[in-house]
């Protein structure tokens, strides 16, 4: 069978988050807010670290480009669920529930990746210090961030292309808020069967790979940082890595918790929340995890502002 619009169905309606009616203004007012932050947040670190030239190292060569990938996903998800509480029908069609799919696969997945990179430099740095500008010079950099989009570009076209061979003829409600895999093949009247060997063996490559990455950095790092005898040079190391630990136990977490379902009945329900966190909380969250802890970002902020106050008051 070609890959296609096998469907007779043509457009699906997105459940959302809730069907209270009383919550619909207080959500849309809470998500638009957080829409804002991210995309400011978010805009705010891509311009910081290309504005400070002490910035352009390695570490924030791919914090700006986490920064890059936080914004696409959570713009690929956010103004579309936003709609749903402000209408009685959140409609979107077969094609776009499809670029939806297809875009929100390719940053997710991208994200897995970027994670593991920033992980492996901060091993780099930490633990081959004397060889980090050779080991980490601007074309490896360059390459590993390719790599990052090319992961991001494959998964998401396998699972975009197994997602158009499926017929849906049943029920055209999405329970959910935007189209996820799960709830999508939830809807099918043909075999999942590709889907869910597909969606297993990309699953397990795009989780397992970068989780080990991640765990065998931080495994070397701290047995680095232990043998480090001044306590002001371990306060320094875990400095550095702390920020980036929480951002993965945060992401990780609760994407293991949507893509790991319970039994109970409400698990579904229960993703919704999940996944909330990772599409949309962790987006905002992001850019003051690194900034608050980071003392490059912060001095490149306040010199900026004073930059800006200089030029101000020099007009008046």
């Amino acid at each position: 069978m070609a890959a296609g619009n096998h469907s007779t169905v043509t457009e699906f309606i997105l459940d959302g988050l809730t069907e209270k009616p009383e919550l619909q203004l207080p959500l849309f007012l809470f998500f638009l807010g957080v829409y804002v932050v991210t995309v400011v947040g978010n805009l705010g670190m891509i311009t910081l670290i290309g504005l400070s030239c002490h910035l352009h190292t390695p570490m924030y060569y791919f914090l700006s480009s986490l920064s890059f990938i936080d914004l696409c996903y959570s713009t690929v998800i956010t103004p579309k669920m936003l709609v749903n509480f402000v209408t009685e029908k959140n409609i979107i069609s077969y094609p776009e529930c499809m670029t939806q799919l297809y875009f929100f696969a390719f940053f997710i997945i991208s994200e897995c990746h970027m994670l593991a990179v920033m992980a492996y430099d901060r091993y780099v740095a930490i633990c081959n210090p004397l060889l980090y500008n050779v080991t980490m010079s601007y074309q490896v950099c360059s390459w590993l961030v390719v790599e990052v989009y090319t992961m991001g570009l494959i998964s998401a076209i396998a699972h975009t292309s197994c997602m158009l061979r499926v017929v849906f003829c049943k029920d055209k409600i999405i329970n959910h808020y935007f189209c996820d895999v799960f709830p999508l093949l939830e809807l099918s009247c043909s075999s999942t069967y590709i889907n869910e060997v597909v969606l297993l063996c990309f699953s397990l490559f795009n989780i397992l790979a970068p989780t080990l990455t991640i765990l065998g950095s931080y495994v070397s790092i701290i047995a680095s940082i232990l043998r480090i005898s001044c306590t002001e040079g371990r306060s320094k190391a875990f400095s550095i890595c702390s920020s980036h630990i929480l951002a993965v136990a945060i992401f990780y977490g609760s994407a293991a918790f949507m893509y790991l379902p319970t039994s109970n009945i409400t698990s579904m329900d229960q993703s919704k929340v999940s996944s909330v966190f990772y599409t949309i909380i962790v987006p905002m969250l992001n850019p003051p995890i690194y900034s608050l802890r980071n003392k490059g970002v912060k001095v490149a902020l306040n010199k900026i502002i004073e930059k800006r106050l200089f030029c101000i008051l020099k007009d008046f």
